[in-house]
């Protein structure tokens, strides 16, 4: 009993000395991204600097001291996707349910940056699934827009990419997404067209060869 019991408080002892070493290692992968960041922002906000100062502006009057360092954040801000993966927001979200009807989630809203201007387009996606055995927390399909969205990107490229994430993940009979978008470098810039918008779609599986299917997606998803 004297030897069970030591045993046990030496397995004790060695869980938290493993506990402890992974902490430690979990502490310094945070201390060094977090100076890597540092670095970037610090490497981004000084291109800001460079930018303002190359259109004229002074960069040491009082309204722009920060706007640098502002803009190189926000910058950060609007690319994080680059960071993130479909694993990462999925997790543990995936279910096992014997539903074989089609699962809809439309008007989720996106923001982006067109690549060619580092502009932003904006609007909205409809995502729809055939469940095959497997179904995905709802709020995780608009996780997935999010990850896509928050990267330099043309919308056909976008509109594909979120369609191939959630194939992958679920492994349905069909995946459609269509997306909506007004793009600023055709409202700011260029052609000027205020009311200009663009429309995508990608269908996969069913969608793609059963027209009943994309008929009765469309139709649930695109009348207003």
């Amino acid at each position: 009993m004297e030897y069970q019991n030591a045993s046990e408080m030496n397995g004790g002892v060695d869980r938290n000395l493993n506990a402890c070493k992974l902490n430690s290692l979990c502490r310094e992968k945070k201390d060094f991204k977090d100076t890597v960041d540092a670095k970037k922002l610090s490497h981004i906000e000084k291109a800001y600097t460079a930018i303002l100062s190359e259109l004229g502006e002074d960069v040491d009057r009082e309204g722009l001291l920060r706007t640098p360092l502002r803009a190189a954040k926000a910058m950060q801000f609007l690319t994080k996707g680059y960071k993130e993966t479909t694993q990462d927001v999925l997790n543990d979200a995936i279910f096992d349910e014997n539903h074989e009807e089609i699962v809809i989630v439309k008007d989720i809203e996106l923001f982006s940056l067109c690549e060619h201007h580092l502009v932003p387009f904006f609007g909205k996606a409809h995502i729809a699934y055939l469940p095959n055995k497997k179904v995905v927390g709802l709020s995780k399909l608009a996780r997935i827009v999010e990850i896509y969205s928050r990267r330099l990107q043309v919308q056909e490229r976008l509109t594909k990419q979120i369609a191939s994430a959630i194939s992958e993940a679920l492994e349905p009979a069909g995946v459609a997404v269509v997306v909506e978008a007004v793009h600023m470098c055709m409202v700011m810039r260029g052609v000027q067209k205020i009311n200009a918008s663009t429309v995508t779609s990608v269908m996969l599986g069913r969608f793609h060869d059963d027209p009943t299917a994309r008929k009765e997606f469309l139709s649930l998803t695109m009348r207003k």
